[in-house]
Parts: structure tokens; C-alpha cells; sequence
């Protein structure tokens, strides 16, 4: 009997495939890691960063990119936002190993080179480079015919990038390993969907034009699909450089809150006050009939960025976002010892993801 409601698998994106091919991949190139001509790889798998000690530093190197929120910006023929989220994949990333990004480079594929579209998804590059602190220092344009297809006959476009940071000693490095039972999870809000679950919410969404209005949103339902991804790296640089005390840090993208498992996985999370999810989320799940575990396991809610602290740092935490107009709230709790498991408690349910 088919499971009622639609899931992130129905829409084409298979979790646990793809987290075996992750293991998968991952194993392969672990063999790579005595190769450097320069330096040691301290972490090359399975966190936020690879993290390459070359002695008078450790750099810290992320890859990631938009997704299939281009084919939104495609719809909308208005890519003057997908940049910010292409940068911000990345160095968020990096900032959850304490990191500070400061360079990016760019790669841009098209099946046909369109001046428009090119000139500003380049120009939104730009914003969300000066908006993290980055220098964009290169990157690759290729144009391929035939390789890139959405079946309509249109330009397709394809957009990622990688972003470099680095830590001065090991010692700032905050890999997750620190954290103990009773610590808080602070949440800092998302400014929407950011760049993850477009899968799933282009299909939920699939009967409605994305220059209309839809239920109760406050502008086109392309418009808000289309904000671009919230940039941690400011507030996280001045929280860290303070010298308060954290633990871990968690971007949640694709997979959501399980992405806190990837911080320590001999602990259990407990989400247990996570905020009332803006409107494009409730618009998603009502469309599509998504049950909530599914929902809170593929989209980030509105909680785009969890830091694991204990409670002593909790108002040098919410000041620092203040300062950069970000609301911080506390979402949950650690237990210790434990797994990784990860339960979510909404409307006096709770459900492990």
C-alpha cells in the first residue's frame, strides 16, 4: 500500500541512496589523502570542510551549488539572486568548522552563453562575495550543448563554486567533538527555502505559475522561492572571535536537521521548541500533502543555521546575531550518550528524522 503524502523519493531524490554514495565515494577518496605534495589532510569526508594542515595554517575547502532553484530562476528568467546562494552554500559551510572563508571561485555551465543571464548571475556572485567577506579569484564559464537539457528547448544553466578558508591553529577548529549533555541548540533563522528541497517543493507547487500569488504569500510564488540563501559568516566571525564558548555548528541544507548528526554522532539531538515555520513551508506541505517528518527531514524550516553551546554563551549568541539583525532562539537540547539520533517535536508530536 503506497505511503499517503508526497516524499522527497517520489520527486526524484533518494536520501539514502544518496548518503550511500556518499560512503561510497568516500572511501575512494581516502586513498587520495597521502598524495599532498604539501601538507596533511586532517579531515577529508564527512564534515562541513576538508581541512589541510600545511603548518603555518589549516585551510579548509568546500564545494557546493544551487541545485534546482535554477530552474525557478529560469522560469522567472531573473537570476539576480542565484550568485548569493551559490557563495553562501559554500562559506556557510566553512564557518561550521570555525573557519574564516576568503576566497571562491566559480563555475558556470550553459548550453547556449546568454549575455543576460550570464552578466547577472555574475553580478549576484559579486553581492554575495562582498556580503561573506570572499574575493572571487577565478572560475570556469563552459558552454555545452547538448550535455545540460530540461526536455523545453531552453538555455539551461548550471551553477556552483568552491570557497577556501582557513584557521590559524588547530586549536579554533570546531569540529563537534566538545559537545556534552546539556548543552543548548540554538537556532538562527533562514530567510525561506535557501537552496535546498526545490526537488520536492517544485513538485508540491507544480500546478501553480510562478508569477501568481498563492495563498498567503507576500509576494509571486516565484519571487519567494527565488530569496537567496541568508549568509552566516559575519555574525559567526565576530561570535567567534570573541572567544565564546561553541561547540558545534550545523548549516542545515539538504537533509535538514539529520545534517546535525554530521557534527558528532554520539549524541542525540532533541528539537524540542522549534518555531512556528514561516508561510512558503506551510504552503508546501498543505500542496503536497507532505507528511511533517518528512517535511522537517528535507526543508530547514525556517532554522537555517543551529549552534550546539552551552547555556552560558546563550546572550552572547543572541546579541551577536541581533547586531545583524538575525533572531536566534534556543530549538533544543543534547543528550549524551547516544547515536545520532535526531527527534523533532512539533504540535505535541515528537518524531526522530
Amino acid at each position: 500500500m503506497r505511503r499517503k503524502g508526497l516524499t522527497y523519493a517520489d520527486s526524484g531524490v533518494n536520501i539514502k541512496q544518496v548518503d550511500l554514495a556518499h560512503h561510497l565515494i568516500g572511501r575512494l577518496i581516502k586513498r587520495t589523502h597521502k598524495n599532498t605534495n604539501k601538507g596533511r589532510v586532517l579531515s577529508g569526508f564527512g564534515h562541513y570542510a576538508g581541512l589541510v594542515d600545511i603548518g603555518s595554517c589549516i585551510l579548509a575547502l568546500h564545494c557546493d551549488g544551487v541545485g534546482t532553484k535554477l530552474l525557478i530562476a529560469q522560469a522567472m528568467n531573473d537570476f539576480s539572486t542565484v550568485g548569493i546562494d551559490c557563495v553562501a552554500m559554500n562559506v556557510n559551510d566553512l564557518i561550521c568548522v570555525g573557519s574564516i572563508p576568503f576566497a571562491f571561485v566559480d563555475y558556470i555551465a550553459t548550453t547556449k552563453p546568454d549575455p543576460f543571464a550570464l552578466s547577472a548571475i555574475a553580478e549576484s556572485l559579486v553581492r554575495g562575495a562582498e556580503e561573506a567577506g570572499v574575493a572571487i579569484i577565478g572560475g570556469e564559464t563552459a558552454v555545452v550543448p547538448g550535455l545540460l537539457s530540461n526536455g523545453y528547448n531552453q538555455n539551461t544553466i548550471e551553477l556552483s563554486g568552491t570557497a577556501l578558508g582557513f584557521v590559524k591553529k588547530r586549536s579554533e577548529l570546531i569540529l563537534g567533538n566538545r559537545i556534552m549533555k546539556g548543552d543548548i541548540i540554538f537556532g538562527v533563522e533562514s530567510s525561506g527555502l535557501h537552496s535546498n528541497g526545490f526537488t520536492l517543493a517544485r513538485r508540491a507547487l507544480s500546478k501553480y505559475d510562478p508569477q501568481e500569488n498563492v495563498g498567503n504569500l507576500e509576494k509571486s510564488l516565484g519571487d519567494e522561492l527565488l530569496t537567496p540563501t541568508r549568509i552566516y559568516v559575519r555574525p559567526m566571525i565576530d561570535l567567534l572571535g570573541s572567544g565564546v564558548e561553541v561547540h558545534g555548528i550545523a548549516h542545515i541544507t539538504g537533509g535538514s536537521f539529520t545534517k546535525l548528526r554530521r557534527i558528532n554522532n554520539r549524541v542525540n539531538y532533541r528539537l524540542s521548541s522549534l518555531p512556528d515555520p514561516p508561510e512558503i513551508f506551510k504552503l508546501i506541505q498543505a500542496k503536497g500533502k507532505i507528511g511533517l517528518a518528512e517535511m522537517y527531514r528535507t526543508f530547514n524550516m525556517g532554522i537555517g543555521l543551529c549552534i550546539v553551546a552551552p547555556q552560558a554563551s546563550a546572550e552572547a549568541i543572541a546579541s551577536t546575531f541581533d547586531k545583524y539583525r538575525m533572531k536566534t532562539l534556543k530549538v533544543g537540547t543534547i543528550e549524551k550518550p547516544g547515536t545520532g539520533e535526531v527527534s523533532c517535536g512539533v504540535h505535541n508530536r515528537h518524531t526522530r528524522l
